[in-house]
């Protein structure tokens, strides 16, 4: 790409989100915008958040605002060999320790992986659990996935944002593109290439997930996600968000 094409291509990115999620990445230091955000994060499973948007989540942690993530379930059928007691407590702790590496607070929801459920009942406790939150912004999961978990979170979380009036801005990420994530048209991007490893090393607190899986697997390979969205942005490493929402007012 020549020097004024990529120029252009950057001009035409910051006037098309200018008032989108690399905006408020980028927005620095809360005491200057008297603004800390809070951000919300909810997942299927424990290890979601953290390869979806761990980078973004990291990035706007640093930036001083305050994340947590739910996890809808505690991956209970997650560890072949294991009952879902013992995988519950083992995939808890790993999430607990990529939350300390993201400087995110944990919040789980008590689904059973597997069983993942979008009925009114559920509405209303995850509808709750978000507006305890305060968020200003919130990431969940793409709708359209092969994983009905993925997609119970995705839905519970877009009935509470209706329900609650719209009132924080609602984007969803992607989970191993193409395997499970599909019919994905990114409206933001968002660079970690200064946070991907701290992403890096929470989603490999989920060592009974086999890490390195998650990031250079044939069918789910994190690692190729981000050089892919950071070519599409001219950066070292990028994720891809589908932004639903309205604007916020720092007002």
């Amino acid at each position: 790409m020549s020097t004024s094409r990529r120029t252009f291509a950057k001009n035409m990115l910051a006037a098309t989100t200018a008032f989108s999620l690399p905006a408020f990445v980028t927005a620095g230091n809360p005491k200057k915008q008297n603004r800390k955000l809070k951000i919300v994060c909810v997942g299927g499973h424990p290890d979601d958040p953290e390869s979806g948007c761990g980078g973004t989540l990291a990035m706007l942690q640093v930036q001083g605002h305050d994340v947590t993530i739910i996890y809808l379930t505690s991956g209970e059928a997650g560890i072949p060999g294991k009952s879902h007691a013992e995988a519950a407590a083992i995939r808890t702790k790993e999430a607990i320790a990529a939350c300390k590496i993201l400087n995110a607070k944990p919040i789980f929801a008590g689904q059973i992986d597997g069983a993942g459920m979008a009925d009114n009942e559920w509405v209303g406790k995850i509808q709750e659990l978000i507006k305890m939150e305060k968020p200003d912004i919130v990431f969940t999961h793409w709708p359209i996935d092969t994983h009905k978990d993925h997609q119970a979170a995705s839905l519970l979380t877009i009935q509470s944002w209706v329900r609650l009036g719209k009132i924080f801005e609602l984007y969803f990420f992607e989970v191993c593109t193409g395997s499970q994530t599909m019919g994905f048209k990114p409206t933001d991007y968002v660079d970690i290439t200064n946070t991907k490893e701290q992403k890096k090393k929470a989603v490999f607190c989920h060592t009974s997930q086999n890490p390195p899986g998650i990031y250079a697997a044939s069918d789910c390979n994190h690692g190729m996600m981000e050089i892919f969205r950071g070519i599409e942005i001219n950066v070292a490493a990028a994720e891809a968000f589908v932004r639903m929402g309205t604007a916020l007012n720092f007002g």
